[in-house]
């Protein structure tokens, strides 16, 4: 029987009703929206395409219109390491306080325009994310703030380091406490600066605060072994995961470096048929768990439960003590088998900060031996050294005017904090408080001083992520407003003298010793990366056993909270391409929501806009989410900001209060709520998941690995028939040399939608508001199609990047009646802009519905109040890319400047190109190697390998367009 694909809960019912999808298909273009003088006008395109006939003149006539011009003013005096039109790029690093990144930042006439990931880096290999690559753009938001401020006014530095060393030393001689609350801090340089602060202020007690804690995780390590960390995870020598509600692949502590390990183990390419195998408990559908080989949906108060059971069935095979335990509510023995079999090479990760949670998860390791091979606590992961009892600690005391200071960096806990109540009416009662945020954010604009910290862009630092790996952070562009380093505010408060990037150097001579150290210092600026030398790595911990319990499940309604990819803890809420990404597994934007089970909006009468009271007093719209656990609801965090920007106020609802928090440690999964409809009220949600359907075609193809081994065309088979009965009247095209080309590897693909904002940051794609992307007016050049298959319950989750597939036999092109999309020797579909009078004839003619069509002027149109209507925010814009206007089509391109640059090298050192050396922007950042791009006449290519491959197959084959892009059929590691 056919396996059937469905993207929505409508389209699945459609199907078991053995009925047509869409009886009533939506418009292909929809006016809706546009006043009654832009759809009619005084004349229509029809009138004005008979004006011109469709003659060579009137096309000359249309693609002669003059811009403006624009006069530049000559440097002077050019410094040596700027040339006008070419990139320079700089290594550094991305810290945020949550995620880390060893990056490239590429830069033009000295202004950050992308964001690339370092492939010198040994942990992250090149790889980047949504947030990373989106990050650039924070670098140009209106809401920084341009001069320091006191009291709500603008002040300046002067006065800020004149009157905080008076607080600072009156409040020091009279031996008052002062606090200094920081995110999670990795760089050594920055450590040791703070210890010198503090000791020149004895009173000053630091204090870390993480946003999203795992201090769990470091507890029970300090039990089990007697050091507080976090062990270095290595997904890469593990030939089997289970994971409990941690989503590595998404936003669990080190995703970028985790998928690049664990994607090293699911490649099925040139004979290789050995693919690790993953399992996922989890209490609401992720990323992770929609990629997975098998998944189960529990709730979070059956975590413990099942991982007991799970403990249990390998203490039994390996002489450990066992405990009683309620039997599991789901399957362990499959998991348990695989684990077995696989000791030493295996691993179990829960993401949950429960530290009995976190007990069993060790007893388990440890039964399997996978310490020091898969897991290493002599090289811990530094991310996440948030103290929780501590900052509660501070709480109390602020409350109680035990607190007369207060400094905040990189935090924001009026807002994010699960007590932000409590701690804000507690900042009120501190005399003397400041904040270093570089906006006015919720916790700064209750601050008496605010000294703006720069962006990380602007700023010199280190980071040492994990116990050895080194990486540098250094400015790519001057300040670009009066702001000042964290660092170099401590420097001047403390009384050391120069500034922040000498004492950095100083410190890093402590590390590469004096003797050339000017020589190695420039080349760890240069690389961006530095290891130090490996310390024994055969560790054999003495492992000190704990007991292990679990409590009963509750039978409430249990919520699970979770960061989006795209909107993390919501530090970034006034990012636009942030708000705007489709979110993977939902594939909503700009909003949050409440995700319900499917069986449980049946018996309450729920449907998708409904809006529903949590604990009777917030309100949020439903999204009936496939693969919800019953029993469970879940939210975004990150949302509800009501001092992040103009892009980002007000945009959906903080629930960050709504955190569980028992025994001292606050997890994001677990209270009970209680849930009302709220009759007669519904609110839109603006989602991408039904803009473009299947029709019933063959799109997604998968096959187990066993089938895989037994016929390397199984699920692909539909390729064999369209090869053999493919005619055409066609001549063959032959290209010279060159011919771009794009394999996807579907089975790396997890659909993390790093392509996205990558492409989007370097083509200049614009952002439109959640208004028009409900009108399917989307503009993003590729998206990620997301399918669902089997159980509604729980289903299997495919994950399907598409583009522009550049046909050999392209349809949009024989319909251009201008011309504006045309073949380029190179088998690039192309697209001339100033051509194109937006006839929309190509966009009917695509069967891939990859082209889009401008409704309006995106740029300087304050009804589209993001960075293109920001003469700042234009500075991110990519030169080499043209700014496409209202009523044009545009579409992927396989970034042709990119292409170009590179011929233009390779022809300057008269050398033929090498492959790998052109990368497109969705491929040089997948963290999974899913996208390979390269030359299709070069037979010793990556894409011309990938393309002999049994698996390879291209959308609608049958349709004979002959794309350039193909696709590897998705291998899933499960038995049949």
């Amino acid at each position: 029987m056919e396996k059937k694909y469905w993207q929505s809960i409508e389209e699945y019912k459609e199907q078991k009703k053995g009925t047509d999808v869409q009886k009533d298909p939506l418009p292909e273009f929809s006016v809706e929206g546009l006043d009654e003088s832009e759809i009619k006008g005084k004349s229509s395109r029809r009138d004005f395409l008979k004006m011109l006939g469709f003659s060579v003149s009137a096309v000359a006539l249309v693609s002669s219109c003059q811009t403006p011009v624009r006069k530049a003013i000559p440097f002077l005096t050019q410094p040596e390491e700027l040339v006008p039109g070419i990139p320079n790029f700089y290594a550094s690093t991305f810290f945020d306080g949550n995620d880390y990144c060893s990056i490239l930042v590429k830069t033009r006439e000295n202004r950050p325009i992308k964001i690339e990931g370092n492939d010198m880096s040994p942990l992250s290999r090149g790889g980047t994310s949504a947030r990373v690559q989106a990050s650039v753009l924070n670098l140009y938001d209106d809401a920084r703030l341009k001069n320091p401020y006191k009291d709500g006014a603008e002040t300046d530095w002067a006065t800020i380091d004149k009157e905080v060393k008076e607080q600072l030393e009156a409040l020091g001689l009279s031996g008052r406490k002062v606090v200094l609350i920081t995110s999670t801090v990795i760089s050594p340089t920055t450590k040791k600066l703070i210890n010198e602060f503090t000791a020149k202020y004895p009173n000053v007690e630091w204090v870390t605060y993480d946003t999203i804690s795992y201090e769990a995780i470091r507890k029970a390590h300090e039990l089990n072994f007697g050091k507080a960390v976090i062990p270095d995870y290595n997904f890469e020598k593990a030939k089997v995961v289970v994971g409990f509600n941690a989503d590595y692949m998404g936003t669990w502590l080190d995703p970028v470096s985790f998928t690049k390990q664990f994607s090293k183990n699911r490649k099925i390419l040139k004979g290789n048929t050995e693919m690790s195998r993953l399992y996922q408990y989890e209490s609401r559908l992720s990323l992770t768990g929609s990629n997975t080989d098998y998944r189960y949906g529990i709730k979070p108060s059956d975590e413990a439960t099942v991982l007991l059971n799970l403990y249990n069935e390998i203490a039994k095979a390996t002489g450990m003590s066992t405990y009683n335990v309620n039997s599991s509510p789901v399957d362990i023995s499959k998991a348990a088998l695989d684990l077995l079999e696989n000791k030493g090479s295996s691993l179990v990760v829960s993401g949950t900060n429960n530290l009995n949670i976190q007990l069993i998860v060790n007893a388990i390791n440890n039964a399997l031996e996978n310490y020091g091979t898969t897991l290493c606590i002599g090289n811990p992961i530094n991310l996440k050294q948030g103290n929780e009892s501590a900052m509660a600690q501070v709480v109390s005391e602020m409350n109680n005017g035990k607190v007369d200071g207060l400094l905040l960096y990189n935090v924001n806990p009026v807002y994010d904090y699960y007590n932000a109540k409590s701690f804000a009416e507690g900042l009120k009662k501190v005399g003397f408080t400041l904040s270093f945020a570089d906006t006015k954010d919720e916790t700064a604009e209750l601050c008496q001083y605010i000294a703006p910290d720069h962006n990380y862009l602007e700023s010199w630092n280190d980071a040492e992520p994990v116990k050895g790996e080194l990486s540098i952070v250094q400015p790519a562009i001057r300040p670009i407003f009066n702001t000042r380093q964290f660092q170099d505010s401590l420097m001047k408060w403390t009384g050391i003298s120069g500034d922040f990037s000498d004492y950095l150097e100083n410190n890093w001579k402590g590390i590469l010793g004096e003797d050339g150290f000017a020589s190695a210092w420039n080349n760890v600026k240069h690389n961006g990366v530095y290891s130090l030398p490996k310390e024994d790595m055969q560790e054999s911990p003495v492992f000190n056993e704990q007991k292990l319990s679990a409590a009963a499940g509750g039978d409430g309604l249990e919520l699970v909270l979770y960061e989006k990819i795209a909107m993390g803890t919501g530090k970034y809420a006034n990012n636009p391409w942030l708000l705007e990404m489709p979110d993977p597994i939902t594939t909503a934007t700009w909003d949050n929501y409440v995700c319900v089970p499917v069986k449980y909006a049946e018996q309450e009468g729920l449907k998708h806009e409904d809006v529903v009271k949590i604990n009777g007093e917030l309100e949020l719209p439903v999204l009936v989410q496939p693969g919800q656990p019953d029993g469970t609801i879940s939210i975004a965090l990150g949302y509800g900001r009501t001092a992040a920007g103009k892009a980002g106020n007000d945009v959906g609802k903080n629930v960050f209060y709504l955190m569980n928090v028992s025994n001292g440690y606050a997890d994001v999964a677990g209270a009970e709520v209680t849930l009302e409809k709220v009759a007669g009220k519904t609110y839109e949600l603006a989602l991408t998941q039904m803009h473009h359907t299947m029709e019933g075609r063959p799109i997604a193809r998968e096959t187990t690995l066993q089938e895989y081994i037994k016929n390397p065309y199984s699920g692909n088979e539909e390729h064999l028939k369209d090869e053999k009965n493919n005619v055409t009247l066609y001549t063959k095209v032959d290209y010279d040399g060159i011919q771009w080309g794009m394999t996807i590897d579907l089975t790396s693909c997890t659909g993390c939608g790093n392509c996205i904002i990558a492409c989007q940051a370097e083509n200049n794609v614009p952002v439109i508001g959640k208004d028009q992307v409900r009108r399917r007016r989307i503009m993003h050049w590729m998206r990620i199609d997301r399918y669902f298959s089997d159980n509604i319950d729980n289903p299997k989750v495919y994950h399907m990047p598409v583009m522009c597939q550049h046909c050999d036999n392209a349809p949009c092109e024989n319909v251009c009646p201008v011309a504006a999309t045309n073949h380029s020797d190179e088998g690039l579909n192309q697209m001339a802009y100033n051509r194109c009078i937006g006839t929309r004839y190509c966009i009917n003619n695509c069967p891939y519905k990859v082209r889009r069509f401008n409704w309006y002027e995106f740029v300087n149109n304050n009804n589209f109040d993001y960075n293109m209507n920001s003469e700042l925010g234009k500075l991110v814009l990519n030169p080499d890319v043209i700014v496409r206007q209202r009523g044009v089509v545009e579409k992927c391109s396989l970034c042709v400047q990119r292409l170009q640059a590179k011929k233009l090298e390779a022809k300057r050192e008269n050398r033929p190109l090498r492959d790998g050396e052109v990368q497109t922007a969705c491929s040089q950042s997948c963290p999974t190697d899913a996208i390979q791009f390269g030359n299709l006449k070069d037979e010793k290519s990556v894409v011309v390998s990938n393309n002999k491959e049994e698996r390879m197959y291209h959308l609608m084959e049958q349709l004979h367009t002959l794309p350039s892009t193909s696709y590897l059929t998705k291998i899933v590691n499960k038995e049949a």
